[in-house]
């Protein structure tokens, strides 16, 4: 379904991917891990832009327009699914049908409270679960996510992360937690320098190469 084959990605002075091989089928669960730097987010965007019509991406600095309600952010995943005046339509005021479709997503993710509230007004973590809600919205097989629980509260980073697996077909994220990326992926993929370090079920993944993959450079 994704496959890179020796890849390499620069940003102008700085090789952040060197040389890189990933192939990732179909219903996969993804979890890409490993220090600062490593190269995991490059990744991840380049394996998005392979399929980027079919697939959702969780920005991990949420990319959500502050000024607008959480109804609006999360309607804004299939903006290119209505014409133009009946997004307008909703901008001025939200349909009940596409509000029946949005709550049962917040719902999920404990937002329905904020559906109409600003998100400008909403701490970190509920921003965060907007924009997961938003990518959710898209009813995609596809999942990409970057740190998607980082300000989520610990308790509830959990609950999260086994909605986005059990709601999506395919899931490839990167974590910053290596407990919850042991937890909930299938596939644990070790990342740094820029390079691939190692590719694993997550059973195998252990203190060793954990050491390794994050010793300091």
């Amino acid at each position: 379904m994704f496959r890179l084959q020796d890849v390499s990605v620069s940003y102008k002075d700085t090789l952040a991917l060197k040389n890189i091989t990933v192939h990732i089928q179909e219903g996969e669960k993804v979890a890409l891990i490993g220090p600062s730097g490593a190269g995991k987010t490059t990744l991840l965007y380049t394996l998005y832009e392979l399929e980027k019509q079919s697939s959702a991406f969780v920005h991990q600095h949420y990319a959500l327009v502050p000024q607008l309600s959480v109804f609006h952010n999360v309607y804004m995943g299939r903006l290119d699914h209505h014409r133009t005046t009946y997004n307008l339509l909703n901008l001025l005021k939200p349909q009940k049908k596409e509000i029946e479709k949005i709550y049962p997503i917040l719902d999920s993710l404990g937002m329905a409270e904020n559906m109409f509230k600003r998100v400008g007004a909403l701490s970190g973590g509920q921003q965060q679960r907007t924009a997961i809600a938003r990518a959710m919205f898209r009813q995609v097989d596809t999942l990409f996510a970057d740190e998607p629980v980082s300000s989520i509260d610990p308790h509830q980073a959990g609950t999260v992360l086994q909605l986005i697996t059990r709601t999506t077909k395919t899931v490839i994220l990167s974590l910053h937690s290596v407990d919850l990326a042991l937890q909930f992926a299938e596939r644990i993929i070790g990342m740094r320098l820029g390079q691939v370090i190692f590719d694993m079920p997550p059973e195998k993944v252990d203190d060793r190469l954990l050491s390794q993959l994050y010793q300091p450079c």
